[in-house]
């Protein structure tokens, strides 16, 4: 049984280990609220609980219902090992197969805003993740600054405790693709949740800067946004800043034709928009964090700039436009290179597959 909050998320970054779980003749159950993907996701051959996961409110009402249902779920289809995702379904699912007394393994893909401040949520998310991971099979984490953290606060043990390289990235399905041609304008790239946690003030701030020297550069901004940022993305296109496509179920042509990646991020679990795009042969230019700065080679595949540093991430853009022709490409190729050595699918599948020893 797989618990998750997202649909995209479990399907884009996860459908190789739920093939790989089925391909050993196991039989996998899916809980996941209802979207766009479920279609996809059953066609993996699994079958899908619809179950609706309130992701980032906190009504105690609606996560004791999520409980309940977790609850009435393991007593019904009493699964030899339940594998959960994020905060919720780790918590919750967790606390559940824990009392039921059912095999589990959680996934840590990142602390979010939680971790970043010490005040009451952060105690009752580090006491509720102790009491969840206590008897845990293993706790995967997809950097080693999460896992250090976690086992700081004594929120698990050293010996559950196991560092993947995030999700990993398809190579197959990301392939490395040609430089764009040395006649195109040049064309920064960001894939995301236009929010601010993802650094994207910081950018919107930059490119207003790098434009006024550098009329022709282009900034292309993917992914669905934050309401409060409605007027900002209306505002910098009509200025000619940027240009929004909102959100696209596939982002591959949009990096295929970007001449380098750019995400000034302020946490991570692993960043998968970073393997993605270096896997296609493209520079990345993201925050020195952990969950970003692992898919970089500093100065051989991309620049790291200083988190929420407006000012370092403008320098780290400005430089990369300075480079030759051929050290723009040649960065791309290295960043090929970088993401197949450490972030390739398959052997993260089978190393997740080889401790959960099934």
């Amino acid at each position: 049984l797989i618990l998750a909050n997202n649909d995209v998320g479990l399907y884009k970054f996860r459908k190789e280990l739920i093939q790989e779980l089925i391909q050993q003749g196991n039989k996998v159950i899916v809980s996941v609220p209802d979207g766009e993907l479920i279609p996809d996701i059953k066609k993996l051959g699994v079958k899908v609980i619809l179950t609706d996961v309130d992701r980032r409110g906190i009504n105690p009402l609606t996560d004791l219902k999520l409980l309940m249902r977790y609850f009435r779920m393991e007593v019904t289809l009493k699964p030899d090992l339940v594998i959960t995702y994020t905060i919720k379904p780790n918590i919750y699912g967790g606390l559940v197969s824990r009392f039921l007394h059912i095999s589990y393994a959680e996934n840590i893909t990142g602390l979010g805003t939680t971790f970043q401040t010490e005040n009451l949520v952060k105690k009752l998310v580090c006491f509720l993740y102790k009491m969840c991971s206590k008897r845990a099979k293993v706790v995967f984490f997809e950097n080693e600054e999460n896992k250090q953290i976690f086992l700081a606060n004594h929120l698990v043990r050293e010996e559950q405790a196991c560092r993947l390289n995030g999700a990993g990235v398809n190579l197959e399905e990301y392939p490395y693709t040609e430089y764009p041609a040395e006649s195109e304008p040049i064309r920064f790239l960001f894939i995301g949740r236009v929010m601010k946690e993802k650094g994207v003030d910081e950018l919107f701030e930059a490119a207003r800067r790098i434009k006024k020297e550098y009329p022709d550069v282009l900034f292309d901004i993917v992914g669905p946004m934050e309401d409060e940022y409605g007027a900002v993305i209306k505002k910098l296109e009509e200025d000619g800043i940027i240009t929004y496509y909102g959100y696209q179920k596939d982002v591959r042509p949009f990096i295929a034709r970007c001449h380098c990646f750019v995400l000034p991020s302020w946490h991570e679990g692993m960043a998968n928009t970073l393997l993605e795009a270096g896997a296609r042969g493209r520079p990345l230019i993201t925050s020195r964090i952990h969950g970003c700065m692992e898919a970089v080679e500093e100065g051989k595949s991309g620049y790291l700039a200083e988190e929420t540093n407006e000012e370092s991430l403008f320098q780290s853009l400005y430089d990369f436009i300075r480079l030759e022709k051929c050290e723009k490409k040649n960065m791309g190729c290295k960043s090929r290179e970088h993401i197949e050595k450490f972030f390739d699918k398959v052997a993260i599948v089978r190393k997740t597959i080889a401790v959960l020893k099934l």
